[in-house]
């Protein structure tokens, strides 16, 4: 894996592995950890709103991109949606905060066969890392103020050519979800109902009086 120091004090790397992702590299020497997909679209303010919730809630990944599971009693198994609800038990980890021991737990806890079948895959990486913190804490995530924009940019990459659009990517994260929750012994996974806004968002106020104005504008 090789990695290299970015513009100010990011690191970037060049995974080999899906789960090279979550390497626990001795030149992280933050707590937080800020995961981001390479087309991920964030503004300073989103990124600042995060970290400053993130704080408050060191042990939960704290992000945007939210997504759910259900019980499909139909076919006696887990299931896993991407639908657009008040409800989520995943923060997916191409938008999100979350602290660096987890990394560690991630590399050196989880068994190699679970490791293997996200890095065949190519797939499943940010779901392993909910399940792990979800199992560890007993709570679920927590989602901040969502933006206009970032669903657009999801609805655009529901076009042929992305991989979000796949049956199979998505299959196989259907099927990610029984794996891990084989070898859990339970789902660690619980809904919430909770997202956090800015103070004042979308308040019918003077927009100078609002720290983050540029959320509401995305």
């Amino acid at each position: 894996m090789a990695c290299e120091r970015g513009p100010g004090r990011d690191l970037q790397c060049r995974e080999e592995t899906m789960s090279g992702r979550f390497f626990p590299h001795d030149v992280i020497r933050t707590d937080a950890v800020l995961s981001l997909d390479e087309d991920s679209v964030l503004s300073t303010n989103e990124v600042d709103f995060a970290f400053i919730v993130w704080h408050s809630f060191p042990e939960r990944i704290v992000g945007y991109p939210a997504r759910s599971h259900y019980w499909d009693g139909g076919k006696g198994r887990w299931g896993y949606t991407s639908k657009w609800t008040n409800e989520y038990s995943m923060v997916l980890t191409g938008a999100a905060f979350y602290h660096r021991y987890y990394n560690y737990l991630y590399t050196h806890y989880l068994p190699t066969r679970l490791l293997s079948m996200v890095d065949q895959l190519a797939n499943c990486e940010d779901i392993l890392m909910n399940f792990l913190v979800s199992a560890v804490t007993k709570l679920p995530p927590i989602k901040v103020t969502q933006k206009k924009q970032y669903k657009e940019t999801m609805m655009q990459q529901g076009s042929k050519s992305s991989r979000w659009a796949d049956p199979d990517h998505f299959a196989q994260r259907q099927s990610c979800m029984n794996s891990f929750t084989s070898w859990f012994g339970f789902m660690p996974l619980l809904h919430s109902q909770l997202r956090l806004d800015p103070v004042l968002f979308k308040d019918q106020v003077s927009i100078l009086r609002k720290k983050y104005r540029d959320i509401e504008r995305l």
